[in-house]
């Protein structure tokens, strides 16, 4: 008895660990994930971190810096520099025509960073949520491929019988062969397709790729976006093209402030403390010698002449040009792009109402052929349906089924791709959110 209760305890672990585990992870929550894990982001927080301490950078110029040293020694014959026991320093700015411009173009670019961030969440998530739709598409049109493949199989055994029977022809044969040989290639294709959306997601969202699966129903609906015009006038909303005059801005001040080094006075507060030693006989060469010496002041600089720095500033002034010529590039780029998109959306949306129509028409000649071979009447208007005809409708039926998917896949994919256009994809994903609490992936 003990022995066969190892045997069943064994048989039962080793059905767990060879038994996949399938893990079902709704619309938010790969969104979620993808955003937590996704490198783009991370880089594009770290910018911004970036961006933030180099706008403390400049600010803190005018806070004063402290620093302690020492400047022990030993010199024979007239004492030569100053033997600190210890010293302090202080320094800061306390005037500088530049450094405000310096200031304003650090917040330009921390302005910059927190848009090119979100325009990086903005790209994770839409790429998010096509990769969980195509894998809720790659699962009904895998289920489809699967039913037409049986119909192709029984369509074969139906010809191969009527070939022996005399009613069909070899040409027949090959013909129903080679459309299931077809559905079969159309299955492998499909497969591959899901398995490389399976393997996109599960990088996104960090899961294991085994066994991942969507839950359609968890998809939000997707309303075609209202904003802006078709004519590329709309207001601007993309995060990329006003983080791109957000760096012109940033570089314009840099170059402003770059040219008015010259001619323009700098002035810095400065303090000092030293505890001079009582080594190296300075009280006998210093007839005023103290131990405790202590200077604050001003250190006032007037910049005439440096070539260097002028330069510098011709530099900074091409770079705003250049900077102000890539913004308005892009923001040509986005408005024809959201023209082209809506337009292709608008057309998809058309073809996918004719696939639908061009389906339903297909059920609805299956349903009387269905009738017709229950009943056993035939067509009276020509020849009499036979289980070769039905087989071929079942056959014709899934394909215009196929063809709905598509269409409608592509009109969702399109319209997600709209909204991030128009600056509606992150309110439709937290109305997603909102309406669907998050969830877990579940084994």
């Amino acid at each position: 008895m003990t022995r066969l209760l190892r045997l069943l305890v064994a048989s039962c672990a080793f059905a767990l660990a060879v038994t996949p585990t399938v893990a079902q992870i709704s619309f938010t929550t790969a969104v979620d994930l993808a955003l937590k894990n996704s490198p783009k982001v991370m880089i594009a927080q770290a910018d911004v971190d970036k961006a933030l301490a180099v706008l403390e950078q400049a600010r803190d110029v005018y806070i004063p810096t402290l620093a302690g040293g020492s400047g022990l020694g030993y010199s024979y014959g007239f004492p030569l520099g100053q033997p600190s026991v210890f010293n302090f320093t202080s320094q800061s700015l306390l005037l500088n025509f530049s450094q405000k411009d310096y200031i304003r173009a650090a917040e330009a670019s921390l302005n910059a960073a927190n848009l090119a961030l979100r325009d990086a969440r903005q790209a994770v998530a839409e790429d998010a949520a096509i990769t969980y739709l195509a894998l809720g598409y790659d699962q009904q049109r895998h289920a489809a491929l699967g039913d037409q493949a049986g119909f192709a199989a029984k369509l074969v055994s139906i010809v191969q019988n009527r070939l022996d029977a005399g009613q069909d022809t070899p040409i027949d044969l090959t013909t129903a062969r080679l459309s299931a040989a077809q559905i079969r290639l159309a299955r492998l294709r499909a497969e591959d397709d899901a398995m490389a959306d399976q393997a996109h997601l599960a990088r996104l969202t960090g899961l294991p790729a085994q066994g991942l699966t969507v839950v359609p129903s968890s998809i939000p609906q997707i309303t075609p976006p209202q904003t802006g015009d078709a004519t590329g006038e709309a207001p601007l909303t993309s995060p990329g093209v006003e983080s791109a005059y957000a760096i012109a801005k940033a570089k314009q001040q840099t170059a402003f402030g770059d040219s008015r080094y010259l001619w323009r006075p700098q002035v810095y507060f400065v303090a000092q403390y030293s505890l001079f030693a009582k080594f190296n006989n300075y009280d006998q060469f210093y007839q005023h010698f103290q131990y405790n010496n202590f200077g604050i002041g001003v250190d006032i600089r007037f910049p005439i002449f440096d070539s260097v720095q002028r330069a510098k500033a011709h530099e900074s002034a091409a770079e705003a040009v250049r900077a102000q010529h890539e913004a308005n590039v892009a923001r040509d780029q986005f408005f024809d792009g959201r023209l082209k998109l809506r337009h292709a959306t608008a057309e998809l949306a058309a073809r996918a109402e004719v696939a639908s129509l061009d389906r339903q028409l297909a059920q609805q000649q299956l349903a009387v052929m269905e009738v017709q071979l229950q009943a056993g009447s035939g067509n009276p208007s020509g020849p009499p349906m036979t289980p070769k005809d039905e087989q071929l409708s079942r056959i014709a039926e899934r394909e215009k089924f196929l063809a709905v998917l598509d269409a409608e896949f592509q009109v969702r994919q399109s319209q997600i791709n709209l909204m991030r256009q128009t600056g509606d994809l992150e309110s439709w994903l937290k109305a997603a959110a909102q309406s669907q609490p998050p969830e877990t992936s579940k084994p």
